[in-house]
């Protein structure tokens, strides 16, 4: 009998402080192609941010990652010791979210494939992870990136000029023929607005 009550307090006890203790579910969703990230938990919105993803040639990768580690003060080895503060690493070629001081570029594709946040977003993305666990936390990295058409592209899209069609007449393309001012226009021949009258030169000889 002492042992079956012991056994009961034992489970009302796991019941009771179990569910206080338990993790929270973290979901962090990068849109590379609006450039924002949301951040849920237990399926409720908790932030909403702009980011910066990889620009050309440095895409951030797409797909569902877990966070392998966690590491408040970073720089980067690859590109000149360039400060990555609160970086949430989520690949093995050391992709991360973290922070950066070029806010300016949030918004836009501008880094070297890391997801890159506001200094105090990260500080705050980073305290919700480490407090929940990586192991509850997904990052699901979708989209593509916006891309700047070419200056190919943009000539070939440019609107073209449209030109008159000739009269029946045969006049021309008499739609894009420029007038010319009456100050610039020459004197008619001879001082005669008509053709030359040979005639009248005729009789005066």
């Amino acid at each position: 009998m002492r042992l079956v009550c012991l056994l009961a307090a034992s489970l009302f006890g796991t019941l009771t402080f179990g569910t206080g203790w338990a993790k929270a579910d973290v979901l962090i969703t990068v849109d590379k192609t609006t450039q924002h990230m949301s951040v849920s938990v237990d399926g409720q919105p908790r932030y909403a941010w702009s980011v910066s993803t990889g620009k050309v040639g440095h895409e951030t990768p797409i797909g569902t990652f877990t966070p392998s580690r966690l590491v408040k003060d970073h720089a980067s080895k690859e590109w000149d010791n360039s400060p990555m503060p609160h970086s949430i690493f989520f690949t093995h070629r050391g992709h991360a979210i973290h922070g950066s001081n070029a806010t300016r570029s949030l918004g836009r594709p501008a880094s070297h494939g890391c997801v890159r946040l506001a200094p105090a977003n990260a500080a705050k993305l980073f305290a919700l992870v480490r407090s929940e666990g990586m192991r509850n936390t997904r990052i699901v990295i979708q989209g593509d990136e916006p891309r700047k058409p070419s200056a190919r592209t943009a000539k070939r899209d440019r609107p073209k000029a449209r030109y008159a069609e000739p009269s029946s007449a045969g006049a021309g393309y008499s739609g894009l023929q420029p007038q010319r001012p009456e100050a610039l226009r020459p004197a008619p021949a001879y001082g005669y607005e008509s053709p030359l009258n040979t005639q009248a030169i005729f009789d005066w000889q």
